[in-house]
């Protein structure tokens, strides 16, 4: 298991808005950014679907996806790696769609993405630059 560090979960947090990539079972890319998103626990994040097309028709045929996070103040950054489920119904689909929803009526809530991370690269520019840290 994955768990992130302190400083990981940080920039994370700092972040408002994150580009995240999937691929279609024969690699066509999309990258989309998502703002409703968060850190449920130290290998676990939630991203609400409010708008998702080419991004859900890809978590549907291929379950992988990859997050990438900046703090603008201190400039570091990483990459997530991680194993999707996507959920329409249950506690956690509601508490999180409750959540969005309180933000305002325009966004649809429609599914939830529960992802299980399994790795962490440096993205902050530097000898470590991609080097994979968890």
């Amino acid at each position: 298991m994955v768990a992130l560090s302190g400083e990981i979960k940080e920039v994370f947090n700092k972040t408002k808005v994150m580009p995240m990539a999937t691929a279609s079972k024969s690699g066509v890319p999309n990258v989309a950014p998502m703002a409703s998103i968060q850190l449920i626990a130290d290998d676990t994040v939630w991203i609400m679907d409010n708008y998702m097309v080419k991004t859900l028709e890809n978590l549907k045929e291929n379950p992988v996806v990859a997050l990438y996070f900046y703090d603008q103040e201190t400039k570091r950054c990483f990459q997530v790696k991680g194993d999707t489920e996507i959920k329409t119904s249950g506690a956690d689909y509601e508490k999180f769609r409750d959540q969005v929803k309180a933000k305002g009526h325009k966004y649809p809530a429609k599914s939830l993405i529960v992802i299980k991370i399994t790795d962490v690269f440096e993205c902050t520019p530097g000898k470590e630059a991609g080097k994979k840290v968890l």
